[in-house]
């Protein structure tokens, strides 16, 4: 089972609150600033110079010449949608004074040109850069294993940003073969750990993925058994659970597609094909109400008196990649 946190949302995603295209430019340039024209100003694009320590060309006080020299230069950035400007720094090494001068002049110049949001992406060799830029103003966004996003609100009215992704997407597996069994797991650790609960595959979809390839995937993991999905039954949405965001679990119908069962060492206690009747007369399924409602939509879709949502593939404006809309019924 799959613990991953998703924000992506990537991700994002459901997760997905669109939020930025980060710019992957970010050489480094040396150019005067003027605040009567802009030098780094084209095209829909603002190029900001990130200034390099260079002590062979200080004079005899070299942090001094450095920070003084940062003042007439700008951090490199690109235009968002939304008024706003996204600055990516690379791994070049940076002194923390020169970058926060640096920085100082650039919120100076976007401040002149009505800008609002700004981003700044810090990939983690650079944690150092983090102090000075929380100092003008700054604050955390949200943080991926190899950087840290920071975001600033200049102008005088209500901050508009939008928030880091807020949910978490999860699934659970029903998958039942011909003989009315139901592939069902005991788990090795987290709460279900030694209570001898049989429970339904379940996990977390990953970054990018569709709701249901990680129903596939997870049987698949936890079970070595292969399955078609075949559609959404019945959805769950919660709040507060992990790290405080809220939770979306979707109950997915698979059809088994191989039947020997080979339990994941890492996860999987035990992994069985179980009689159906026999699973949700578990008193764990029967003392809890959710689990109690579930099992009474897989009897339901059992006996043939319940239509879950298919997935039907489609486009979006937002991405030349296919997507889904799980719909009931076939227009």
């Amino acid at each position: 089972m799959s613990t991953r946190f998703l924000y992506r949302p990537s991700v994002l995603c459901f997760t997905t609150t669109r939020l930025l295209s980060l710019s992957s430019s970010s050489a480094a340039i040396r150019r005067p600033f003027s605040t009567s024209k802009p030098p780094f100003l084209s095209l829909g694009k603002i190029r900001f110079g990130v200034f390099v320590n260079n002590r062979s060309s200080m004079s005899s006080s070299p942090e001094k010449s450095s920070v003084q020299k940062a003042d007439r230069v700008l951090l490199e950035g690109v235009n968002d949608d939304h008024g706003g400007v996204i600055v990516e720094i690379t791994n070049v090494p940076l002194d923390p004074l020169v970058f926060a001068s640096s920085l100082r002049a650039s919120l100076s110049h976007w401040r002149q040109l009505g800008k609002k949001g700004i981003w700044i992406k810090i990939p983690i060799e650079l944690v150092n850069l983090v102090e000075p830029t929380v100092k003008e103003g700054f604050y955390f966004h949200h943080a991926e294993p190899k950087y840290l996003m920071l975001v600033n609100w200049l102008p005088n009215s209500a901050n508009t940003l939008p928030a880091n992704a807020s949910h978490r997407v999860g699934i659970g597996a029903f998958v039942l073969n011909d003989k009315n069994e139901v592939l069902v797991v005991q788990e090795k650790s987290g709460k279900f750990r030694g209570s001898g609960v049989w429970k339904f595959p379940t996990g977390v979809v990953d970054e990018g993925e569709d709701i249901c390839d990680a129903a596939v995937r997870e049987v698949k993991e936890e079970t070595g058994i292969d399955s078609k999905f075949v559609e959404v039954l019945a959805f769950r949405h919660s709040h507060q659970s992990y790290f405080e965001k809220s939770d979306l679990f979707f109950v997915c119908r698979l059809e088994p597609l191989s039947e020997k069962v080979q339990p994941q060492e890492s996860e999987i206690e035990a992994a069985q094909w179980m009689p159906y009747e026999e699973y949700v007369a578990q008193p764990f399924v029967q003392n809890h109400q959710l689990l109690r409602k579930i099992g009474e939509i897989c009897t339901a879709k059992k006996n043939g008196e319940y239509s879950g949502f298919s997935a039907v593939t489609t486009t979006t404006n937002f991405s030349e990649n296919k997507a889904y809309l799980y719909m009931n019924g076939r227009l």
